[in-house]
């Protein structure tokens, strides 16, 4: 399956919709530079000085930003600063699921899985959950669940994503795999995944109403 950035030219990831933030920069299907780091809820403290340390200040022609779902403050900082960036810069910015990046590393990383879910911590009890087949077509629309439902719903699929927490204590046999999104694996995007309209997937409605973004 083609990379969603293997004919392109220099695109900066953004990647902060869990408790890690990570940037890439990519060129032509290679990561050039790239950094990582989990930080709970520093994402506006770490993002920006982040960016400024790739080279040439991570200017690029084209920002790529996790949309979601994830934390509600951290998808909002990240498609703040892509959004500010391609203003600033002249560039485009487009956006991708956070649940797409962890499964189309999650097969990478495991070649002979022909399934898997992606659950990802939800907030208030719940889990944000999307089952996709190999190479990476989602079987389903993204839910919010208990983890007790969403463990039913697995199936035996194996899972991925920061939200197995919650489902290990059911299932000590399950295959769950804690992990985060990290902004190196876009590289792993077809085209289809890698060009969503830089606005919020929320999951489930927010707890409060936030200022608009702009559509």
């Amino acid at each position: 399956m083609p990379s969603a950035l293997s004919a392109l030219g220099r695109t900066l990831v953004i990647e902060t919709a869990t408790a890690a933030c990570s940037v890439a920069l990519i060129e032509h299907g290679v990561v050039i530079a790239a950094a990582h780091e989990v930080v709970g809820r520093g994402h506006a403290e770490r993002l920006v000085p982040m960016i400024a340390e790739l080279p040439e200040g991570g200017r690029a022609p084209r920002i790529l930003v996790d949309c979601g779902p994830g934390s509600f403050t951290g998808v909002r900082v990240g498609i703040a600063a892509a959004r500010g960036l391609a203003l600033g810069w002249g560039a485009e910015a487009f956006g991708f699921s956070s649940l797409a990046l962890l499964a189309a590393a999650g097969f990478a990383r495991n070649p002979g899985w022909s399934s898997l879910a992606v659950v990802l911590e939800g907030g208030h009890g719940e889990v944000f959950m999307q089952a996709f087949d190999a190479p990476l077509a989602p079987l389903a629309a993204l839910v919010s669940l208990k983890p007790e439902a969403a463990l039913a719903a697995l199936g035996g699929r194996p899972a991925i994503g920061n939200g197995v927490r919650f489902l290990r204590p059911l299932d000590a046999a399950a295959a769950l795999t804690e992990a985060l999104p990290s902004a190196a694996d876009a590289i792993l995007l077809p085209p289809a995944f890698a060009s969503l309209a830089p606005r919020p997937i929320y999951g489930r409605a927010p707890d409060a109403k936030p200022l608009a973004i702009p559509a």
